[in-house]
């Protein structure tokens, strides 16, 4: 007996189009570059931070693209567009680490082949953003298994991403008027 009187193949999709439709929200694809405006959503983060003066910056993998930042005005409350920080097609590794230093933002994120299989990145960003975050300073290192922390030394002006294991110190230096210095590996 069919108790849709002929008309389960048409509910049938009508409910795998909603299933798609849900599936695919704003946060996707703004996550994607589909955001059209200031005031979109913003995307499902993988760290956020609120700073200082109480604006928010969010930063998130995006498959095949890299790193996305997104920061939103502590007045109005409104999303900027995802701003394409890293471009990358490799795969992400461990999570972001984001941290706020007054009006500054520092990221760490990896990125290599077979990362979510234990293999160790291939690239390594330190990041840093400034003022209305239209400004990214970036710093690639290959091959390297990722910065672990990073402490303002001067206040948000100088910032310090560090790297420790039982033979070595590497050390990346950030300065607002200098941007980025050489990678330092000490010998401990």
């Amino acid at each position: 007996m069919d108790m849709f009187g002929g008309r389960w193949p048409v509910i049938a999709g009508v409910v795998i189009w909603l299933g798609s439709v849900m599936a695919c929200g704003p946060s996707e694809k703004a996550a994607e570059g589909g955001a059209t405006s200031a005031s979109s959503a913003h995307v499902r983060f993988d760290e956020e931070v609120e700073l200082a003066d109480g604006r928010r910056v969010g930063v998130s993998y995006a498959a095949g693209r890299g790193l996305l930042e997104q920061h939103q005005d502590a007045r109005t409350k409104a999303w900027s567009k995802p701003r394409l920080v890293y471009r990358t097609a490799s795969e992400p590794c461990q999570g972001i680490t984001l941290k706020a230093f007054d009006g500054t933002v520092a990221v760490m994120a990896d990125w290599g082949l077979y990362c979510s299989d234990g293999e160790p990145p291939r690239e390594s960003i330190a990041a840093v953003g400034t003022d209305d975050l239209s400004r990214w300073d970036t710093r690639l290192t290959k091959d390297f298994d990722g910065w672990t922390k990073v402490v303002a030394t001067a206040g948000s002006r100088h910032l310090r991403f560090t790297r420790v294991s039982t033979e070595w110190l590497v050390r990346l230096r950030w300065s607002r008027s200098e941007g980025f210095a050489e990678v330092e590996e000490i010998r401990r």
